[in-house]
């Protein structure tokens, strides 16, 4: 038998394996070769994965939009409520969600088939959008049933049939918010794609620059929007630029009266708004925006409740006090929406540098932290002045134990939770010692893509959860109201999915 230095050794050893060849390649920098378990085979799987898993939604889409559920046999199909084969949603994770997950696949392999369907949903949103500028819920495409006033309906339409047709322009629950977005996103996209502003551009864009002149002009004087818009010119003397304050007495009782005029944080309305046009002026750099959404932190400094309660209610009145929004829905200062607006006014700050929009944090974080109702849990809603918690129900009345109150809203709303306080408050303590510039610097070197190594296992098993048909099917029984699904189709899960895989791509480098 020959010597062997030890460079033939480390040869010998490395030869014994698969996966020490594959070690001794990577040291001196050569490439696997095919077959020796580098990760090509898995690049292929997750593109074809893509490509399959597209397909399919696409075929279930209705004129390019989506719903949230369909059942497996696609009878049944679901938004928040039951919805029909002519329906799609906006409310995320809706039209706009899925647009985008479709937007993130064109982005990391350049595939001109995913920008396609990525302007399809876009084209749909465009064609339901509303004269008022924005979206409700839904947009119904059957001709036979058109109970909303389109921005394409002006002119063409009677006095009559008018005065039967919604034009709400809907904040709530991030549906307009979340497709113009959206839109802003596709616009980007398609800038030098191989489309000719053909029709479908056209109504894109028109709708984009439409709904982003509509969302200014909903934003009231003090820079508050409503939770719902129908399109008229506010009043400026019905709305005065002042201070939130407790009201000297309120109903306990629901009044019964509209509240989709009020300065709503609810599901942190405010917050998607300033977003949206901080959106807006990222990707357009028309300086209007940038203002909308510091006018928009300006209202969130305005309605900071004073003491013994500085944070915030869920919805305002004009007086800018407290006001009822649903039955269950009491004036309350609201430990979820609280840590919204304390979010936003700290994007704000990281945006514009101005310590205007701090301010408001030191007296919200002290309430917080002596407005505990159990270690690391706070309430949902909490009695003007009294502190006390309270709770909500469809019979319009305040109650002040969660067993007096039905079973129904005992299940389907949230009376407590982390809310992400303790986070909030560490994110602050660390802006503030940290400062503006070193937040700004760690902010781009997270954007590092993350490590396909660490990515591997999770894709390969959303790649095995594919099915025959190219679905990813949720199991087990659902029930809401009037409709109910086994096996389903969901596309919160298509579009975890579908950045999971992307997210893959990017990090190999395809």
């Amino acid at each position: 038998m020959l010597a062997r230095g030890p460079c033939d050794l480390l040869v010998f050893a490395a030869m014994r394996t698969i996966r020490s060849r594959l070690l001794l390649l990577a040291m001196l920098g050569l490439p696997a070769a095919p077959g020796l378990g580098d990760d090509g085979d898995l690049r292929a799987q997750v593109r074809g994965a893509l490509e399959k898993a597209t397909a399919y939604m696409r075929s279930i889409s209705t004129e390019g939009g989506f719903l949230w559920k369909y059942s497996l046999d696609l009878k049944t199909r679901a938004g928040e409520g039951k919805a029909t084969a002519t329906q799609i949603w906006i409310q995320p994770p809706g039209t706009p969600s899925v647009g985008m997950a479709f937007l993130r696949a064109y982005e990391v392999t350049k595939d001109a088939h995913y920008l396609d369907a990525a302007q399809a949903a876009a084209d749909a949103l465009a064609r339901g959008q509303l004269e008022s500028g924005g979206w409700g819920y839904s947009i119904d495409f059957d001709p036979n049933n058109q109970r909303t006033y389109l921005r394409t309906d002006k002119g063409k339409l009677s006095a009559d049939q008018l005065a039967k047709r919604r034009n709400i322009t809907t904040f709530d629950d991030n549906n307009t918010q979340s497709a113009t977005r959206f839109l802003l996103a596709v616009a980007d996209a398609s800038k030098g794609s191989d489309e000719k502003a053909g029709d479908r551009d056209t109504r894109i864009r028109e709708a984009l620059d439409y709904g982003l002149k509509k969302m200014l002009e909903a934003q009231h004087p003090n820079g508050a929007w409503p939770q719902g818009w129908d399109g008229q010119p506010h009043k400026a003397d019905e709305c005065p630029v002042i201070k939130a304050r407790y009201p000297e007495s309120y109903p306990r009782e629901h009044p019964k009266r509209s509240y989709y005029t009020h300065y709503t944080l609810n599901d942190n309305t405010q917050h998607d708004c300033i977003e949206t046009m901080l959106d807006a002026y990222h990707r357009t750099g028309k300086p209007e925006y940038l203002a909308a959404a510091k006018k928009g932190g300006d209202f969130l400094i305005l309605a900071q409740m004073p003491e013994p309660q500085p944070a915030w209610a869920q919805q305002y009145n004009f007086q800018m006090e407290p006001a009822w929004a649903r039955a269950f829905e009491p004036p309350a200062i609201t430990g979820n929406e609280s840590v919204g607006a304390m979010r936003i006014l700290m994007n704000l700050y990281i945006e514009t540098g101005d310590e205007k929009f701090l301010q408001p944090l030191p007296a919200a974080i002290a309430w917080f932290k002596r407005s505990t109702i159990a270690p690391g849990k706070w309430a949902r809603y909490y009695e003007l002045k009294t502190n006390k918690q309270v709770f909500g129900d469809r019979d319009g009345k305040i109650h002040y134990r969660f067993e007096d109150i039905s079973d129904e809203r005992q299940k389907h709303y949230s009376w407590s939770g982390d809310y992400g306080v303790e986070k909030t408050i560490a994110f602050y303590e660390k802006l503030k010692r940290d400062g503006r510039e070193t937040f700004l610097k760690a902010r781009q070197a997270r954007k590092k893509k993350s490590s396909a190594r660490s990515l591997a296992p999770a894709v390969k098993e959303i790649i095995a959860a594919l099915d025959s048909q190219s679905r990813w099917v949720t199991k087990g029984h659902v029930e809401r109201r009037n409709w109910e699904f086994d096996g389903r189709v969901e596309t919160d899960v298509f579009i975890r999915n579908v950045r999971r895989l992307c997210d893959y791509l990017e990090a190999t480098g395809r």
